[in-house]
């Protein structure tokens, strides 16, 4: 894991030249992991340029905003510095279905030659948002990779849902990419979102990706609205679906009782749903609903997984992946109380991360990797 975190309130050449030249002095053989929000991605360059005359490793990603202890920000960067920098790789990753089997092969092809002996270790990737396949590529790595690793991670781009180039390393600045960090450190994510389960079910009877054609074999927003109305009260028509739908996600109920939340974000002509992530064909699904998420039971589960792995955080930094959906439901007020709420309850030193577009993420320790929405993910960081 990291051995040091640093907020830099501004990126200027000096201020980078400064806090990478100090890292270079005591890590000739470190490296930097950048966490940039997309209002400051401008600067990436500047922070390539400044990692090359320190001679310094450096991987990053793009998100909306940046997570400082108990409140989101969009200026600055987050860097974690390591005394030696991990083995990173930058691989492209066309957003096809079909395209992630060959981009789990490329990337396990350029891992397998870092995973010998016994080291344990943690693969954190992070993904473009804008590939709507993405657990299909965790479940590729992990036919190639299975529980050689521990798996983590986050989505990143633009909360716009733009194309921007959202990845990098010392020498690329790339979009439609998947960007692997492999650490030192065998840790399994905390993931946790809140939700509970309501007890009416449905199947999506006719999916391709991300899109649900059909909900128990009929339009899938036709069934979409009556179980808003039916369960929740909420009327929800074509013209407000986009102000409600964040707030009533879809949930895919898993045979082990996880729950994957899967937040629907458009809207076709012919009754379909595109999601963030993808919703296999028969996945048994129930309607959730914003306000019955518990904060609480969020942050007392990922404070369990946390304690499973390791010591006190109270002499740690904790890394953490906030997902931007998840602010949208609870509010920036009361999203920044459930941050506060974990960072004081853990009594972490700091909480230092980013406003993520989805999280990646097992629901026990060395499980298989899954693609969330909604949730919290939560790394420890070691401080120097």
């Amino acid at each position: 894991m990291p051995n040091d975190a640093r907020y830099l309130a501004r990126l200027d050449d000096d201020e980078l030249k400064a806090a990478l030249g100090a890292w270079r002095a005591r890590a000739p053989r470190g490296g930097v992991l950048a966490l940039v929000p997309e209002a400051e991605r401008s600067c990436i360059e500047r922070l390539q340029r400044a990692a090359r005359e320190a001679e310094l490793g450096l991987a990053g990603a793009v998100f909306p905003a940046l997570v400082l202890d108990d409140r989101f920000v969009s200026e600055g960067a987050w860097l974690f510095f390591f005394d030696e920098m991990p083995f990173v790789v930058l691989e492209d990753a066309p957003p096809a279905l079909e395209a992630q089997a060959d981009t789990a092969e490329r990337l396990s092809s350029a891992l397998r030659p870092h995973l010998g002996g016994e080291e344990p270790r943690t693969l954190v990737l992070f993904c473009d948002a804008l590939n709507p396949s993405v657990a299909t590529l965790l479940d590729e790595l992990y036919l190639r990779l299975a529980d050689r690793v521990s798996y983590a991670g986050a989505n990143a781009g633009s909360e716009t849902f733009q194309p921007i180039p959202c990845l990098f390393d010392g020498s690329r600045v790339a979009g439609a990419s998947v960007l692997a960090v492999l650490l030192r450190r065998r840790d399994s994510a905390a993931i946790a979102h809140g939700y509970p389960v309501p007890e009416r079910l449905t199947t999506a009877t006719s999916t391709v990706g991300n899109r649900i054609l059909q909900i128990d074999w009929r339009p899938a927003f036709d069934v979409y609205r009556e179980l808003a109305s039916a369960q929740y009260g909420v009327s929800i028509d074509r013209e407000s679906f986009y102000a409600n739908a964040v707030h009533f996600p879809f949930g895919i109920v898993r045979a082990n009782g996880v729950i994957l939340v899967r937040i629907p974000v458009a809207l076709e002509d012919d009754g379909s749903l595109f999601c963030i992530g993808e919703v296999p064909a028969s996945s048994v699904l129930t309607l959730l609903e914003a306000p019955t998420l518990d904060s609480a039971n969020t942050v007392q589960s990922l404070l369990e997984q946390l304690a499973a792995s390791g010591p006190s955080l109270e002499a740690e930094d904790l890394l953490l992946f906030y997902c931007a959906g998840r602010r949208l439901h609870l509010g920036i007020d009361a999203a920044c109380r459930e941050i506060d709420d974990l960072r004081a309850r853990s009594r972490a030193r700091r909480v230092a991360g980013a406003l993520s577009l989805g999280e990646i993420g097992a629901s026990a320790r060395w499980d298989y990797p899954l693609f969330h929405n909604a949730a919290l993910v939560a790394l420890r960081c070691s401080p120097r």
